[in-house]
């Protein structure tokens, strides 16, 4: 019998890891090698089993799951990784697959769906949804797609990273210790932020990060 595939499991919410791993050890051709909720356990894990594949989360306890995906390249190439998250599709999928993701899939999504977009990866192909896949087309095509469209998407992966956790209550205090950067560091992105959303002070920035957070959260 074929050796099964490891899937290493990066996902803050232990009821979705739960979930993942019952799913995932069911099959007959994988099994979870390990489960992380944060960045720094993750890269251990993927040193210690390594694994075939990592799905990953875009929110992840003090870090960012994109900035991780680009670490899982450069340290470990040969790791297939996927993003498996409730964050909107047409704002982050394109740039999980920039960092170096094969695919990115909704958790919304039906079990079937999650391990048919699973399968793809581990055979050399990308996985998008079929919205993802029009708007990157239209963008290679025309040179820009509807989500651009949207101011939020002209921010970097950083800044939108720190765009999200003001609008999770962080302080820039909090977010510079949950990023590892400095307090400057943080004080230079919101800036940049305030300049590409047209705000005028850091209240208004607050109120739109706040506003933005909750309504991902909705949809």
């Amino acid at each position: 019998m074929a050796q099964k595939r490891k899937v290493l499991l990066v996902d803050d919410h232990p009821l979705v890891r739960e979930w993942l791993a019952n799913l995932i050890n069911q099959q007959i051709d994988m099994l979870v090698c390990g489960e992380a909720a944060n960045a720094p356990t993750a890269l251990e894990l993927l040193g210690q089993t390594k694994p075939d594949i990592a799905i990953v989360d875009i929110s992840l306890e003090g870090g960012s799951g994109i900035e991780l995906i680009k670490n899982i390249k450069a340290l470990y190439s040969g790791v297939i990784v996927i993003v498996l998250s409730m964050h909107d599709e047409m704002l982050y999928a394109e740039r999980a697959l920039r960092a170096g993701a094969r695919g990115y899939i909704m958790k919304r999504e039906a079990t079937k769906k999650v391990l048919q977009a699973i399968r793809c990866v581990l055979e050399g192909k990308l996985y998008v949804s079929e919205k993802v896949n029009e708007m990157m087309t239209e963008k290679f095509v025309v040179g820009r797609s509807p989500a651009t469209d949207s101011p939020i998407a002209q921010l970097s992966d950083r800044e939108l990273e720190v765009f999200q956790l003001l609008g999770r209550g962080l302080s820039t205090r909090q977010i510079a210790d949950d990023l590892h950067i400095s307090f400057k560091t943080v004080q230079a992105f919101c800036a940049r932020i305030k300049e590409k959303l047209k705000l005028a002070n850091a209240t208004e920035l607050l109120r739109e990060a706040i506003r933005w957070h909750d309504s991902q959260r909705t949809e």
